[in-house]
């Protein structure tokens, strides 16, 4: 388990405020790296890992969710006005997704998420897309992705500023190219390069 007690810079939309802390607790912050498989909750459920096998520290819960097939920088807080405002779309705090996808998809694809795409429920907001190389350090997931020798793979960074459910998933599988792996690379200013999987620091 990896801690720091580094007080970092918080991006203006992320700044704590003890009015949101239960009896007048300082603010925590922790920085998670959420291994795939692992549900978003403490409360137990048979056959499934969740927050509760990796944290120890009561009274925090996690700002925005990341589905058990994600992987990734998943933020905890004891603050409740901040946990809604990295959470709440409306506050539009960016987040960075690594997505490896099926296929490598052209320039008019990518523009096509760029722009917005219309999913199911409604249109998505323009965001920002770009071919990445593999990222470096990448950890081994496990299980590992399903290959098909014959299709190759490729990387894109794609950075929101809205979180609907499966939101990266549907987008990329709207324009022809499945996702195979997820990671949360960044929430603001707060990025996941220096936490293993399966570990966290606390900020505050």
């Amino acid at each position: 388990m990896a801690k720091s007690r580094r007080k970092p810079e918080l991006s203006r939309t992320a700044r704590p405020t003890h009015s949101g802390t239960r009896d007048g607790e300082p603010t925590r912050i922790i920085l998670f790296n959420k291994p795939y498989g692992v549900l978003c909750q403490f409360s137990p459920e048979e056959g499934k890992q969740t927050l509760a096998d990796y944290i120890s520290v009561k009274d925090v819960y996690a700002a925005g969710r990341l589905d058990a097939d994600s992987e990734g920088l998943l933020v905890l807080t004891n603050d409740g006005a901040l946990q809604n405002r990295i959470a709440s779309p409306k506050h539009k705090l960016a987040k960075t997704y690594w997505v490896q996808v099926e296929g490598v998809p052209d320039e008019a694809s990518l523009d096509a998420l760029r722009q917005g795409v219309v999913l199911k429920d409604g249109p998505t907001l323009p965001c920002e897309v770009r071919r990445i190389p593999q990222p470096d350090n990448l950890w081994d997931r496990n299980p590992p992705i399903r290959f098909r020798a014959a299709i190759p793979t490729s990387w894109l960074a794609i950075t929101l500023k809205e979180g609907r459910n499966r939101q990266v998933r549907r987008m990329t599988a709207h324009i022809g190219f499945p996702t195979l792996r997820l990671i949360r690379a960044s929430v603001g200013d707060w990025h996941v390069e220096t936490i293993t999987p399966g570990s966290w620091k606390t900020l505050l």
